[in-house]
């Protein structure tokens, strides 16, 4: 099976699939949003945001993405001539050869991986890497096996609040916790902050979508209030937490992984005895 020569990603996930599967240096363009690993980040720029992203807080930017897909059906517009000047063989999702990426639960991930392996022309790859989270992922449930369950409130927004869904519900299981709103394998969807009163997790996860840790962190700030009215036990006893949903929650590629492992963690400290979270997660209160 030949190896694809020349390839594009347009979403951040695949891109850290191409790269955990040795093909970076394959990579002939990426989209405005890719920025891990590192090495990417002097790759070509082949799109590019509809509006300003530093600096907005959750609610402006929710009116920002808003406004966009009105006035343009998108946030994101491609630069159709970079995209044609780099030529791939291989675009992750553009044409020539188009392979749409969709995950919504950890299996769909896990096929994702197997799917741009097979693409890239390096399926064997594709299995070890699979193989690897698999087993990355079994340790983290056999350790938390018997443990009692944390009761979690995660919030993937604060601004309008959004519940998880997709793959987070599924990592909260495996990481031993049981998460009080949010379904599996379905969108993140909106609520409002007095459907959350009276929950009163455990353990609180502010987890903004995209965002890193400080951008989640100074996000709580904003949010003193509500969130101190729907977690106050958590926030009392040292359990609400800012996490850099970017690199642990976001997208569904190989970091999954270590999303579960900084939950097993979080949920399970005395389990996960000297797990670094520095840079990945800090008590909020």
């Amino acid at each position: 099976m030949a190896v694809a020569e020349r390839i594009v990603s347009l979403l951040p996930s695949a891109t850290e699939i191409v790269c955990a599967l040795g093909l970076a240096h394959h990579l002939v363009g990426v989209s405005h949003s890719c920025d891990h690993p590192p090495l990417i980040r002097s790759k070509p720029r082949l799109t590019r945001a509809r509006f300003p992203l530093d600096g907005l807080s959750s609610g402006e930017m929710d009116a920002a993405v808003r406004q966009a897909l009105r006035e343009f059906g998108s946030v994101y517009e491609v630069d159709n001539e970079r995209l044609a000047a780099v030529a791939p063989a291989l675009a992750l999702v553009a044409c020539p050869t188009v392979l749409a990426l969709d995950a919504h639960d950890i299996t769909g991930v896990l096929a994702t991986i197997r799917l741009v392996g097979h693409a890239g022309g390096v399926p064997e790859r594709a299995e070890r890497c699979v193989r690897d989270i698999e087993r990355r992922i079994a340790a983290v449930r056999a350790r938390v096996e018997g443990r009692p369950v944390a009761r979690v409130l995660a919030l993937e927004w604060l601004d309008p609040p959004f519940v998880p869904g997709h793959w987070v519900p599924e990592m909260v299981a495996l990481a031993g916790g049981t998460l009080l709103r949010g379904v599996s394998g379905r969108p993140s969807f909106a609520v409002q902050w007095a459907e959350l009163v009276g929950l009163d997790p455990d353990v609180l996860l502010v987890m903004p979508c995209g965002f890193e840790l400080a951008a989640a962190r100074a996000d709580a700030d904003a949010c003193r209030a509500p969130l101190g009215a729907v977690a106050p036990r958590a926030i009392r006893s040292g359990r609400a937490y800012a996490v850099d949903a970017t690199a642990h929650f976001s997208r569904p590629g190989p970091r999954v992984a270590d999303g579960v492992e900084l939950l097993g963690a979080l949920f399970h400290p005395d389990t996960f005895p000297g797990a670094p979270l520095e840079g990945r997660a800090t008590v909020w209160a």
